[in-house]
């Protein structure tokens, strides 16, 4: 009976440990995306983003009907890339929720966006990934952008 429990507790603490090493490696490329996104370094950006991803955001016009833009990646790349030095954009991540099955995870951050120390927006990102050949990749990121309910 004892064999048996050992053997069940290293089974269980073996799966644990291998579902952090996998939460690690999914955070670590969500953080290396804005790493670059922050430092204007879109070839850091694009090396945790798939060939093929998709843009959208979500938020609520003046006239208050609901909002979806869809945008291609190429617009974000060049928006990264052509900021003016002067601007600094800060996106601050205050939490990750990590689900995962095999090859997909989605990851939950809620977000502050700062424009040049200023507060601009909070909202939350969505983003989707595919575990390709051992490295994960971002295919899809929705986020919402809004001025009031903020923790600023």
């Amino acid at each position: 009976m004892g064999r048996i429990i050992t053997f069940l507790v290293l089974l269980i603490t073996a799966t644990i440990t291998a579902q952090d090493a996998e939460d690690t490696q999914v955070k670590l490329a969500i953080d290396t995306f804005f790493v670059g996104f922050h430092k204007g370094d879109t070839t850091l950006m694009k090396s945790v983003m798939y060939d093929k991803i998709h843009f959208q955001t979500t938020y609520i016009n003046k006239e208050g009907k609901g909002m979806l833009v869809t945008e291609e990646s190429s617009k974000l790349i060049l928006a990264i890339a052509n900021r003016p030095v002067e601007q600094k954009w800060d996106e601050r991540l205050l939490d990750y929720k990590i689900q995962m099955d095999g090859t997909m995870a989605h990851v939950w951050t809620p977000y502050e966006f700062w424009v040049n120390g200023q507060f601009s927006h909070c909202g939350v990102n969505s983003f989707q990934l595919f575990k390709d050949d051992g490295n994960w990749k971002i295919i899809y990121l929705i986020d919402t952008r809004r001025r009031e309910g903020c923790q600023e």
